[in-house]
């Protein structure tokens, strides 16, 4: 499972390097996002905004439907 809290780490830290992206197995996108300066910057300002959704996403795609919802797993 990931974490959100992991994730925005990662984007605010290391966005510059794509981390986040890398982070939830987006490689496509994390290297354009890599040679491109982030899409010219703009696109580090839309992660911010839509990083958590691709989060659950990610989570949702690897079969952790809801588990945190329910306490049954605790976040690092």
């Amino acid at each position: 499972m990931k974490s959100k809290r992991v994730a925005y780490l990662l984007w605010f830290f290391l966005g510059i390097f794509s981390a986040h992206r890398f982070y939830l197995d987006k490689v496509g996108s994390g290297i354009l996002y890599l040679l491109t300066g982030q899409l010219f910057g703009i696109g580090w300002i839309i992660d911010l905004f839509i990083l958590g959704n691709m989060v659950d996403k990610y989570n949702l795609r690897h079969g952790f439907l809801g588990l945190d919802l329910l306490g049954l797993i605790k976040q690092k």
